[in-house]
């Protein structure tokens, strides 16, 4: 399977595993390079110290390249991309902020910089501050996600109609089908979280795994937008934000509900009550917690199955 995204990244299959908070530590990024995908590590959790570790980890159970996901958002942002030079990671996937910031900066220290956008505009912004390829993310995707509320299946065409660049699609992408569905609108790879967030290797906890497998259509639902987008299981905590919305809320008292690590106490420590539970609308389809490596080796065998039976 040779891709513009497969030579990009020097992989064996155009799938990368979403750089998730919570979930996506080194056993996770590092099996899903091994298995022949590009592996990410998601900084958006961790310490400066902890990523290194991390980081460290990963080299060691792998040989085959994987990335770092960067909010840039990140508080500690500075530390965090010095971490990434001194280790040698070759592979920075930013989000959350404007690609210009360090796109150039990355580039001439020969890192591959991939930005992950959910419209139009941010992508002809990443192509113009140099990025390499754009991840484009549809409003089904679990988390943080674009005001826009684009669909992945409209949006991966409308960018590819735009950019020269590659283009990776993201969002309700969780089966061969699916990755199928989003190479013919024009996407020349694809970036599946909540169907690794639901494996051996994630690091979410045990709770929230099987939350995933729980999940039906319906389920999960996009709020706090004037914070900050984030698809979320709909919980204890999730009825409390729409019982605030009711009382016309200010964005402080929004705040004030959401407090401090939210996430980790859902996605980490596993409190279903009172937790901030993040996964995508795919997660209707998600069945079974498995081996990394069986997820991908899954989604390849239906993708070529499948586009053979069109044929």
């Amino acid at each position: 399977m040779t891709h513009k995204i497969t030579e990009l990244f020097g992989i064996k299959y155009p799938v990368i595993q979403g750089g998730m908070i919570w979930v996506s530590g080194y056993k996770l990024a590092s099996a899903v390079s091994n298995a022949g995908g590009l592996g990410l590590i998601g900084a958006g959790s961790m310490y400066p110290n902890i990523l290194r570790e991390h980081i460290q980890k990963c080299k060691k159970a792998t040989d085959k390249p994987f990335g770092v996901n960067v909010p840039m958002l990140y508080p500690d942002i500075e530390k965090i991309i010095d971490i990434i030079i001194e280790e040698g990671v070759k592979i920075v996937f930013t989000s959350a902020g404007n690609p210009k910031t360090w796109t150039s900066f990355l580039k001439e220290k020969g890192i591959t910089v991939v930005h992950v956008v959910s419209s139009v505009k941010f992508a002809l912004k990443a192509e113009a501050a140099g990025v390499d390829a754009v991840v484009c993310e549809g409003f089904e995707a679990g988390g943080h996600n674009g005001r826009e509320e684009t669909t992945t299946f409209t949006l991966i065409p409308m960018v590819k109609e735009q950019v020269k660049i590659p283009v990776i699609a993201a969002g309700g992408i969780g089966s061969g089908r699916g990755m199928l569905a989003a190479m013919v609108l024009g996407a020349d790879g694809v970036q599946i979280g909540s169907r690794f967030a639901a494996t051996q290797e994630s690091s979410a906890h045990q709770n929230f795994k099987e939350t995933i497998v729980d999940v039906k259509d319906g389920d999960t639902h996009l709020t706090l937008k004037e914070l900050a987008p984030v698809r979320l299981v709909k919980n204890k905590f999730y009825h409390q934000i729409q019982e605030l919305y009711s009382q016309n809320p200010t964005k402080e008292k929004l705040k004030e509900l959401l407090g401090r690590a939210r996430a980790k106490k859902g996605m980490f420590e596993g409190d279903l009550e009172d937790g901030e539970l993040e996964i995508g609308q795919i997660a209707g389809l998600i069945h079974q917690i498995k081996p990394a490596k069986e997820v991908l080796e899954e989604i390849i065998e239906e993708f070529n199955t499948v586009k053979a039976s069109i044929h």
